[in-house]
């Protein structure tokens, strides 16, 4: 199986369809912690899984696959190679990432997480400019001639966290020098395909939570774990909406 090929049409599908992109971070006591990026394609397969299943070989073939990043590029090095210096900088952040994809045509079930574990979370980039620099390995021309968004989730901003035991930051900065919005003229139809997709934010953390940026966070019963959901829309073209503070009881 072409796995990077298979990854890079699942993340252009899932931005033509309903999906939901869900990061999660779970801090402990001494900073370090785990993070994942995980996709729920269930209506991705419903719209294509006759389409996914042939990329794997077998449309009918159930798939409960786990793999690293490292490893995939080794046997992809020569079209890494190919890359601009920038789009293999990106890459690089991946290769400790271990995905978990598991999918079944018939039961139109379609999962795809990225997990990788982290000493300080100062340490974790935005996870979702780093998939546009995946696709473009296997970028398939044809459809960025006929699409208004070719499915790169790049949204001119770059997304820095940091922790210190009293407050979590997750810092929102947009880079007004890049341009990967549609056009005015196909505005429309690029609000439609991320019309019914959403972006959760879950993080826990080892100390019970005193107050949040976001009037919309929803706590735990131990106020440890904050969820917020936002519409797609709001990652894509207002990514700021997405930055957020978290202040902790003393």
């Amino acid at each position: 199986m072409k796995l990077i090929k298979f990854l890079s049409l699942s993340l252009l599908l899932a931005t033509l369809t309903s999906c939901t992109f869900t990061e999660n971070i779970d801090i402990a006591d001494n900073g370090s912690g785990k993070f994942s990026l995980d996709m729920d394609g269930s209506a991705l397969m419903a719209m294509a899984g006759q389409q996914l299943g042939n990329e794997v070989g077998d449309a009918t073939k159930s798939i409960d696959s786990t793999f690293s990043f490292k490893e995939m590029f080794k046997n992809k090095k020569d079209s890494i190679a190919k890359l601009s210096p920038e789009e293999q900088k990106e890459l690089k952040k991946l290769e400790n990432f271990v995905v978990h994809m598991k999918m079944n045509t018939e039961q139109k079930q379609f999962m795809l997480d990225l997990k990788t574990d982290f000493k300080n979370v100062n340490e974790l980039q935005d996870m979702m400019k780093t998939m546009s620099a995946l696709q473009n390995i296997e970028k398939n021309k044809a459809s960025d001639n006929k699409m208004p968004f070719n499915g790169d989730f790049s949204n001119n901003s770059t997304v820095s966290f940091s922790y210190d035991g009293k407050k979590f930051n997750r810092k929102v900065i947009l880079n007004p020098k890049e341009t990967n919005k549609p056009a005015e003229d196909s505005l429309g139809m690029y609000k439609m395909i991320f019309a019914s997709s959403n972006y959760v934010i879950k993080y826990r953390f080892p100390k019970k939570v005193k107050k949040v940026s976001n009037a919309n966070a929803l706590f735990s019963e131990d106020r440890k774990t904050i969820t917020i959901q936002y519409p797609f829309t709001d990652y894509m073209e207002n990514p700021t909406k997405l930055g957020l503070e978290v202040e902790f009881e003393k």
